[in-house]
């Protein structure tokens, strides 16, 4: 047997301990000492890729001679339709060859890096954001496709630019955009109008410049529209807030004019109808008036048909203290039918102008027979 060399016996018998484990975290886990960390720029080799043209594969030529290298893995990656114009070039020593034309050189080149980065600088985005729309859109990159979008929506879109957005929006199917363009183009006719997008569209696009005056005729006229609508719908609302009026003066008194069975309270709150001081003065020349028959006096024909307009609205003329309240409930059944119709027009627009919910001296009735006029139904 061979002789056993003791001096390895006595280190294999001295090995040190096994040190502990390290402590543990938060988690529960083992930290192991050490950390690593990924770069905070997980984009700049991707960049650096792109500028320093890195084997690239692929010569991309663009207006005034401008030449733009990428790789074809890339670009083919970040849109299927560069994939298949690499599909279909042909080769010129290492470099596959393509065209985009119709856009300036710096660009193109700001186009091709976003394909390698997802990122663009703010002062690029100003400067090329409708040739990067028209890219994003011709070569299928949605996500710059949104940016675009998103950028002119907040900020860069202005009444200068608006008619070559709302260009660019029709013809890249961008419908929001579009829309935008549009209500912006309404709002700023006169100055739009003016601008150098404008007389370049009349030239270019003389069918879309009509259908865009055809609108702003059409937002005029519905203006016009609402505007008259809106100072109908005042005109039954100060109606409504009278017969209010003249309810309260007649039933609890307001100021120096009420019932004449009743005694003014020196100590009266404000009044809270803002129609009363205006039928006080038109009740108190009524009462004096010489010339009261009906066509004879202006403002006595208008306190006669407010009188009126009361009657039907009334749900009970029988205790109601209003003045002739029921001698117009009497006269209304010797009324013509054009005189009747028009007086339910004016009762159910009255009615419609304000609810009248919790108050007893207007009638249902009034409105049941308002809406059951075919007149009135049509004209809604």
């Amino acid at each position: 047997m061979g002789r056993i060399d003791l001096d390895c016996v006595r280190l294999s018998n001295c090995t040190p301990a096994v040190p502990p484990l390290p402590p543990k975290d938060t988690h529960g886990r083992h930290c192991s000492g050490m950390s690593y960390h990924t770069s905070t720029a997980p984009w700049s080799l991707w960049e650096r890729l792109f500028d320093e043209g890195y084997k690239a594969d692929v010569m991309i030529c663009t207006d005034g001679a401008g030449i733009v290298y990428a790789h074809a893995g890339v670009l083919g990656m970040a849109s299927p339709v560069i994939r298949g114009m690499i599909r279909k070039s042909t080769r010129q020593g290492r470099y596959r060859k393509i065209s985009i034309h119709g856009v300036p050189y710096n660009a193109v080149r700001v186009f091709i890096r976003f394909l390698y980065s997802s990122s663009i600088e703010e002062a690029e985005m100003e400067e090329y954001v409708l040739h990067l729309l028209v890219l994003s859109h011709v070569y299928v990159v949605p996500q710059l496709k949104r940016m675009c979008e998103r950028r002119l929506e907040h900020g860069l879109l202005n009444w200068e630019n608006a008619v070559d957005v709302f260009q660019l929006a029709l013809l890249c199917d961008v419908p929001r955009l579009s829309l935008i363009c549009h209500r912006l183009i309404l709002a700023n006719f006169k100055v739009v109008s003016s601008s150098d997008g404008w007389k370049a569209m009349k030239q270019s696009h003389p069918i879309l410049e009509k259908e865009l005056l055809e609108s702003v005729f059409d937002e005029e006229n519905r203006r016009k529209e609402r505007i008259r609508k809106r100072n109908e719908r005042k005109i039954y609302l100060q109606l409504h807030e009278a017969m209010e009026a003249l309810i309260h003066i007649c039933r609890d008194g307001c100021r120096t004019i009420g019932p004449h069975d009743q005694d003014f309270c020196k100590d009266q709150q404000p009044c809270s109808f803002e129609a009363c001081k205006g039928l006080e003065l038109l009740i108190r020349h009524f009462a004096s008036c010489k010339l009261r028959v009906p066509g004879g006096c202006v403002h006595c024909k208008r306190m006669w048909q407010l009188l009126e307009l009361h009657s039907r609205l009334c749900s009970d003329s029988s205790a109601c203290r209003v003045p002739l309240c029921r001698n117009f409930k009497d006269r209304i059944q010797k009324q013509s039918k054009k005189d009747e119709k028009k007086w339910r027009i004016l009762v159910k627009r009255t009615l419609r102008a304000k609810s009248i919910n919790g108050a007893p001296f207007f009638s249902l009735e009034a409105q049941i027979n308002s809406s059951s006029c075919p007149l009135l139904m049509g004209s809604q």
